[in-house]
């Protein structure tokens, strides 16, 4: 499908989540990843609803928030005004697949970045991964098992390992670093509130050199 079938996908589908007043709870393996880091500044590939964004400004951080969606980015522009973070965060409208948020980072961070439309995944994080600074990390964050409230319930469907993941990224041991590759469990709440232990697939990078 066409970059333009995406973008009109990820547009409706913002547009029909209501407008929120407050800001998204973020990712829970991104606040256990980011605790006792220095805040700099951070990347968000995929933001969405700006949880994650919002809440590292929040921490300090000045994060550049990127997703394919308008909707998405003026929302989490509006949110970032009214909470009084809009100094801290820019938002920007990037389709990966053909164009990436130029500068370098100290965390960029890309949370179930998973689309049925063209994306060269592998290149996108390998592509990030060479836009941290020394020291910097890329945590990558996908589904590793499918919840009730999924829109996809193929029986079949296979999620590849964190450490297929990290050795489709393809990154040179001399100057990258595999910090983290596993599959912790935790309880996830639905959409409809219902709750569901779930299974992430992890894989935090570090640049060193």
């Amino acid at each position: 499908m066409s970059s333009t079938d995406a973008t009109a996908f990820w547009d409706g589908v913002h547009a029909a989540r209501p407008t929120a007043a407050d800001v998204p709870p973020p990712n829970a393996r991104l606040t256990e990843t980011v605790a006792g880091l220095p805040p700099g500044d951070a990347l968000d590939l995929g933001c969405g609803g700006g949880g994650d964004a919002l809440w590292l400004a929040a921490q300090g951080w000045r994060v550049t928030a990127t997703d394919l969606s308008a909707v998405a980015v003026g929302r989490v522009a509006a949110l970032a005004h009214a909470h009084g973070l809009g100094d801290r965060v820019t938002t920007a409208r990037h389709d990966l697949h053909r164009s990436f948020p130029p500068g370098a980072f100290d965390l960029i961070c890309a949370h179930y970045l998973h689309t049925d439309f063209a994306l060269d995944r592998d290149t996108v994080l390998r592509t990030a991964a060479h836009a941290l600074r020394p020291g910097g990390r890329l945590l990558v964050v996908d589904h590793g098992s499918t919840a009730p409230w999924s829109w996809n319930q193929d029986p079949d469907l296979r999620y590849p390992s964190p450490q297929e993941v990290a050795a489709g990224i393809g990154l040179d041991p001399a100057a990258w670093t595999v910090e983290r590759a596993d599959a912790p469990r935790r309880i996830a709440t639905g959409p409809d509130g219902s709750t569901a232990e779930v299974t992430d697939h992890v894989v935090l990078v570090r640049r060193t050199g």
